[in-house]
């Protein structure tokens, strides 16, 4: 993949790993992104906000692994 090029992700994929994402900020995980003290009463220390902030940034530690037609 060339240096720019976004990946689509499919409204299935991007729900799924910001919900994984959100159950590990919840269960503790550290956070991928510095966030001010400011910024996370604004979202009211929700782990949901928090993970899609983190996905917006493109910081989310989660891969999604495709099967391309043909393959089991």
């Amino acid at each position: 993949m060339d240096k720019g090029q976004e990946i689509k992700y499919t409204k299935f994929e991007k729900a799924r790993m910001i919900g994984a994402r959100a159950l590990q900020i919840s269960m503790g995980a550290p956070l991928a992104m510095e966030l001010k003290e400011e910024e996370l009463q604004k979202i009211r220390f929700n782990p949901i906000e928090i993970a899609k902030l983190e996905f917006n940034a493109g910081v989310i530690p989660i891969d999604v692994k495709r099967k391309l037609p043909g393959e089991r």
